[in-house]
């Protein structure tokens, strides 16, 4: 059964741990990511770009395929659905479809407009059960057409934000999605712990987790950071198992490729690089 986010994370940020979020864009990364988080006994959130919702034929068609995969595979885990940088008019979409928890970016809206629409999805995943992302800040890079300069949060309007009764909040801090480049400046930490500060106990939200150095994840970490944010990652280990397994030439035949054969060395490459992740966010038997 699919979960809010809300007591995962919040016994995250107590814990001093962060729960990762993984992006899923077919039926082998979905089952890879759950299959590894019952293995190592950690809660998990199964992070969905609008992009990737209307590939797998929409919210509804994920919602089903995850919850029928958590019943036929299982899972006794803590595993949340989420909306990932979702629109408004997205986030009601997948409040219909049986997601379990959303995300509304609003950090490309003036701040006062971000609060109205931020408040009225507070309201509604209120008397849902539902828990809610809100960012400030945009984040850096591009992600299903989410272009981010990669923007440092104002503090005060993240308290003007988190005070809404948001789950979690997602701050800019340097952070980018997609590869870092060699000249990134890394992470902003005395923004983050201004942030904190003003926050108080809201787990924060670090997105672009691909790429940044370990000991800047265990400081986010320690400085409030409760959910970290993997994509790009997996894209890169799924992609090149797969060309891996072409150019090698196995399984050849006069009928082609097997796709089931084929897509099994990149199914591997996700289960691996999830556990390298949840072994370093220390979410391992935090289930």
């Amino acid at each position: 059964m699919l979960v809010s986010a809300k007591e995962m994370l919040t016994k995250a940020k107590a814990g001093h741990y962060a729960v990762g979020q993984f992006n899923i864009n077919n039926l082998e990364w979905t089952k890879a990511v759950l299959l590894t988080a019952q293995e190592l006994n950690s809660p998990v959130i199964l992070g969905v770009s609008e992009g990737a919702g209307k590939y797998m034929c929409g919210y509804k068609t994920v919602a089903s395929m995850v919850s029928a995969m958590i019943d036929e595979l299982k899972i006794t885990v803590p595993v949340a659905l989420h909306l990932d940088h979702g629109s408004y008019e997205g986030a009601f979409k997948c409040i219909e479809a049986g997601f379990s928890s959303i995300m509304f970016d609003g950090s490309h809206y003036p701040i006062n407009e971000n609060i109205e629409k931020t408040t009225e999805l507070v309201k509604i995943c209120a008397e849902k059960g539902l828990s809610l992302e809100a960012e400030v800040g945009s984040i850096g890079g591009e992600e299903d057409g989410v272009v981010g300069a990669g923007e440092i949060a104002d503090p005060n309007e993240c308290k003007s934000i988190a005070d809404l009764g948001v789950t979690m909040l997602a701050a800019g801090i340097g952070n980018i999605h997609g590869k870092y480049p060699e000249n990134w400046a890394g992470l902003n930490f005395d923004a983050l712990d201004a942030i904190q500060q003003l926050t108080g106990d809201m787990p924060l939200v670090l997105h672009g987790g691909t790429g940044i150095p370990e000991e800047m994840i265990k400081k986010a970490i320690s400085l409030g950071v409760a959910k970290i944010n993997v994509n790009t990652e997996c894209q890169l280990t799924f992609a090149a198992a797969t060309r891996k397994y072409i150019e090698d030439g196995k399984d050849l035949s006069g009928k082609g490729f097997d796709p089931r054969k084929l897509l099994a060395p990149g199914f591997e490459a996700i289960k691996a690089t999830v556990k390298e992740k949840m072994e370093l966010f220390g979410s391992v038997n935090k289930a």
